[in-house]
């Protein structure tokens, strides 16, 4: 995939209606995505020679492909964020050094089991994405929707990968439940503060009115529900499995939509000689 071409007339508030926060949200979330998913691919790929189920290490194979081409991808989209104004390229750096530094402080299990917990989270918002047209509305500029509907499909193809290894190679229910414990309240808390910081740094925030027009709209905002919320929650239910919520029909959709006969992305595949 390339999206680049694509991105270089991206307005600088490409979400729905010009919206501030879900623009700032939306950049911010990019802005972890390329070091968070290389650390996903190094928690995995410590466990690749563990594996004996020749099914699971088939879907390791295509979980690492996946993950290294939109941790590319949203590089490409960050540099440009970064030309808009948003802090995306900081953030990059902080989140290396974050989980650089996580990786060298707790064991493999435990990195293993916080990819696990953080592909249910990024599964649940995908899945939002795909069967909510008020979210791909909300997402706002159509090069914003391509990138994101296509992560969206693809986190959707491999949700279940990095909990599947976590359980083949032993982990712990104790650990895979505390861990998303742990996750809701230092992911969610660190977002909210690494867009609060974008925000206070963006002019735009202090225009009478942009502010309060923009948080009002987070009461019809189809990310931030109950039902997303008892999904994410979910996890924590003892027979837990992502498969357990099934997109199968969905995925099914969203492929033929984006690469299908008359795929809308078709253009953005490379093709190698």
């Amino acid at each position: 995939m390339s999206f680049e071409e694509s991105l270089v007339d991206l307005p600088k508030y490409f979400a729905g209606d010009g919206d501030l926060f879900m623009s700032h949200t939306l950049a911010s979330l990019s802005g972890v995505f390329p070091d968070g998913e290389e650390f996903f691919v190094r928690s995995v790929r410590h466990f690749r020679n563990d594996i004996t189920d020749p099914e699971l290490k088939r879907q390791v194979a295509g979980f690492i492909g996946q993950e290294a081409v939109h941790g590319r991808e949203h590089r490409v989209l960050n540099d440009r964020l970064d030309a808009l104004g948003y802090p995306t390229k900081l953030v990059e750096r902080i989140t290396k050094k974050g989980l650089g530094w996580r990786a060298k402080m707790v064991s493999p299990h435990a990195n293993l089991a916080m990819t696990a917990a953080l592909e249910h989270f990024t599964a649940t918002f995908a899945e939002v994405i795909l069967t909510h047209e008020s979210a791909r509305e909300l997402i706002g500029a159509p090069e914003m929707v391509d990138v994101f509907v296509w992560h969206a499909l693809e986190e959707s193809e491999h949700k279940a990968v990095a909990f599947d290894v976590y359980k083949h190679v032993g982990g712990t229910e104790r650990t895979r439940r505390w861990t998303m414990n742990y996750i809701c309240l230092s992911f969610l808390g660190g977002m909210a503060l690494q867009i609060a910081g974008a925000m206070i740094g963006d002019r735009e925030t202090y225009r009478r009115g942009a502010l309060r027009t923009s948080l009002r709209r987070i009461k019809q905002n189809p990310f931030f529900t109950k039902a997303v919320w008892r999904h994410v929650r979910d996890y924590n239910r003892e027979d837990f499995h992502p498969d357990d919520h099934d997109t199968t029909e969905l995925l099914e959709t969203w492929r033929e939509r984006l690469f299908g006969v008359e795929g809308s992305l078709n253009d953005r595949l490379l093709v190698s000689a």
